[in-house]
């Protein structure tokens, strides 16, 4: 079972991703917040697998939340909420360490994807917002070498582990694929976001898609 925390000031929109969550009888909502504040304190006594957070709200906006979840309770993967028009709230949240967006409006097979994939460890973009993520995430990195110099200093192996985080698969699928236990998958990739200078999983997945490692 994949427990989760809700957050979005509008009753209707909990409602709506909550009939959505529930078709999959893996995932159970354990708590709801109306807004950030509440979110992080319900994060703290239910300690969900995933926090599915609207990026605004009131008292303390998603992002601000999701920063506080990560710091409070690290287990915790923060998934955002977002609307087309919210730039600089992605931006922010891609060094931020946040496992993903999903676009409000979006295919509802999308949320059940998302809500999986950050659960499994992986990082999760809509598809229809993952461009304009990527172009806002390759204009970050632009102060910074050319990707493909970046990724010089990983060996083979490391090159084929970053390949398969830009192709959004968790760490139990990348050691299937590589054949290699999870917790080896792991020491790849903390040494991986120390060599590229990064935070976490998308900004890792931004460098290899602009290395052309992914399609």
């Amino acid at each position: 079972m994949i427990p989760v925390l809700l957050a979005d000031d509008e009753a209707m929109i909990r409602a709506g991703v909550r009939a959505i969550l529930a078709a999959d009888p893996e995932i159970e909502v354990v708590a709801e917040a109306a807004d950030g504040r509440d979110a992080v304190e319900l994060v703290r006594a239910h300690r969900p697998r995933v926090a599915l957070l609207d990026i605004r709200m009131p008292r303390l906006d998603g992002l601000a939340a999701g920063v506080e979840i990560r710091r409070l309770v690290p287990e915790t993967a923060v998934v955002m909420l977002t609307t087309f028009g919210e730039d600089d709230y992605i931006v922010r949240a891609l060094g931020e360490g946040m496992s993903g967006f999903l676009l409000k409006s979006g295919d509802p097979r999308e949320l059940i994807a998302g809500v999986r994939a950050a659960a499994e460890g992986a990082a999760y973009l809509s598809p229809v917002v993952a461009r304009r993520v990527i172009e806002l995430g390759a204009g970050m990195l632009a102060r910074v070498p050319a990707a493909r110099e970046r990724i010089e200093s990983l060996t083979e192996r490391e090159r084929e582990v970053l390949a398969l985080v830009g192709a959004g698969l968790s760490n139990a699928e990348i050691g299937q694929r590589l054949f290699l236990v999870e917790g080896t998958v792991k020491s790849y990739l903390s040494s991986i976001f120390i060599r590229l200078g990064v935070r976490n999983r998308v900004q890792a997945a931004i460098i290899a898609y602009e290395a052309g490692l992914t399609a």
